[in-house]
This record gives structure tokens, sequence and C-alpha cells, in this order.
């Protein structure tokens, strides 16, 4: 399969889908599919990362597998584990006295196809259809995890002891999200290509609300990006996400609310700022009514 006939096409089919991209994104996500490597995205929470895993799949066609990332995630969590309650009862099934079985074949038959739960990697692996896997936040697993991904994400195969090694007859499209909280290992990052996403400038964002939020007004589309920026601009615990701009938006559409003064701002701060440091910090160091484009 192709993923993409060309950045432009990347592009195009992108933007078809709902996610306005860039040159620079564009054509990554073109050399992702390509040349059959993975893409490595790395940036703040709530830029766009994990959206551009699901665009690829929506512009292309192809089925999504996401592995959400966590701190204590194993093997058995990413790639697969034995369904141990039904090989006991596979076990306690057999013959007993001289007809029971030799422990040999007792062993193969609870080994088997049938007794094997698959979790995202192995998933994606095995699946003859065009598949998209996610791997989401890798950042937020132990490094051990990562020794894990080197063998998906070097031969796109996995080796089960028990069955042989499963090697993908089609190879995903591989998307891994980090939030750089901590440094991934040099392993991992040789064996992808890379990107790094950050919030959109004040244009591109007014181009994705408009977007998004169809019949916003441009003047409290403008007010809105502008205090959205500022914010991003504080030392706050979550800055606002692009989803949360859009969020921004439809609910000042929802409240018929045409000028994003000081009061309107501070009515629906909720929506962009979800922690109480945020909100203080925000009201304490924002003279909103007074500095926002087009504000009366």
């Amino acid at each position: 399969m192709t993923w993409f006939d060309s950045p432009a096409d990347a592009a195009a089919r992108l933007n078809a889908t709902g996610y306005l991209t860039d040159h620079a994104t564009a054509t990554t996500a073109f050399l992702a599919g390509a040349l059959e490597k993975p893409l490595l995205l790395e940036g703040p929470a709530g830029v766009g990362k994990t959206e551009l895993a699901k665009a690829v799949s929506r512009a292309t066609g192809a089925d999504l597998v996401r592995l959400q990332c966590y701190e204590g995630l194993d093997e058995a969590r990413a790639l697969y584990e034995w369904n141990y309650k039904k090989q006991l009862l596979r076990i306690q099934a057999e013959p007993k006295g001289a007809d029971a079985p030799d422990w040999g074949r007792t062993h193969d038959d609870i080994f088997a196809e049938e007794f094997l739960l698959t979790r995202p990697l192995l998933t994606a692996i095995r699946r003859e259809e065009p598949t998209v896997l996610l791997i989401d936040e890798v950042d937020k697993t132990d490094i051990e995890v990562e020794g894990l991904l080197l063998e998906v994400l070097s031969d796109f195969q996995v080796t089960i002891p028990e069955l042989g090694t499963v090697a993908a007859t089609r190879r995903p499209f591989v998307v891994l999200t980090s939030n750089a909280s901590r440094e991934l290992s040099e392993a991992v990052k040789r064996r992808c290509l890379y990107l790094h996403l950050d919030y959109p400038d004040a244009a591109r964002e007014r181009e994705i609300l408009h977007s998004q939020v169809p019949g916003i007004d441009d003047r409290v589309a403008e007010q809105l990006v502008a205090t959205v920026g500022r914010l991003r601009d504080m030392d706050l615990k979550k800055a606002p996400s692009i989803a949360e701009s859009v969020d921004w938006a439809r609910t000042l559409i929802a409240l018929e609310i045409r000028d994003l003064d000081e009061k309107a701002i501070t009515d629906t701060l909720g929506v962009v700022l979800k922690h109480a440091s945020d909100h203080e910090r925000a009201i304490r160091e924002l003279k909103i009514g007074r500095s926002i484009p087009g504000s009366r």
C-alpha cells in the first residue's frame, strides 16, 4: 500500500480530514509511509501529536490500533499474554489416571493460538489490512519497555517463545508520541523519523478555529487566539491545548458571546484552564479586557 503519493498529497488528504498541516509535517508523514519507518512526534501536550496519527488513519482508510503508555506498562499489556484461566480449564478437562496424556502434549495444547490474548503491538503486527499503530506517550513508560519496542520497530516482528517469530506481512504506519517528560533512548530514536510539533502561530490557530468551529466571528477568533497565546506564555501547570482552544470557541458560540471581554473570559476560563492555581495566575496577571486585539 502507498500511504501518500507525495508531501502535497499528504497535506491535501490530511487537511481534508480536518487536520491542518504545515509543509514539514506533511513531508514527514509522507516519508514515514514511503520509507516504512516509525515516526516519533515530540512536543508539549495538546499540540496535535495523537491527532496526527488519527488523521493518517482517516485519510488512508486504515484501522487505528492504539497502545496507551503509562508507568508500569509491561509486556503482557503491550504485546501479548496467555489466557491462564482458559489454560487451567483445559488442563482440568484432561483425562486422569492411565488415560492421562503426557505433559509434552498438554503443554503444546495449552500454548496454542486459541489461548493467546493479543495486545496492541502484536495485533498491529499480525494484521493483514492497512493499519496505523499509535504508541501514545511513550515517555511515560519505564525505560525497560523501550527494549520491547526495539524488535518491533527494527524488524516489525515479535518473538513468542512458545509459537516462534511472528513477522508482519504488511508493515503498519507507526506513530510514537512523546511529551518529552524524559529522554528516550538513542536506540529507539535511531529507528524513527523525528518531528517536533509545537503550538501553532496565531495565524494557523485562527485557521484551525475557523475549520473546526464554523461560524465563529473573525474578531472573536482573534481575541481568543491572542488570549490563549498569553496564557501559554505563563508558567502554568497545564497550558491550553489546541483542542481546548476549539472547545473555548464552541463555548463562546453556545453562550452567544460576541466580545471576549474580561467578564466573558472570567466566566468561561474553566474551559481552558483546569487547575485552580492556573485560574488565579491568569486572573492576576492578565488585564484581559484592555489588552486583547479587537476588544472594546
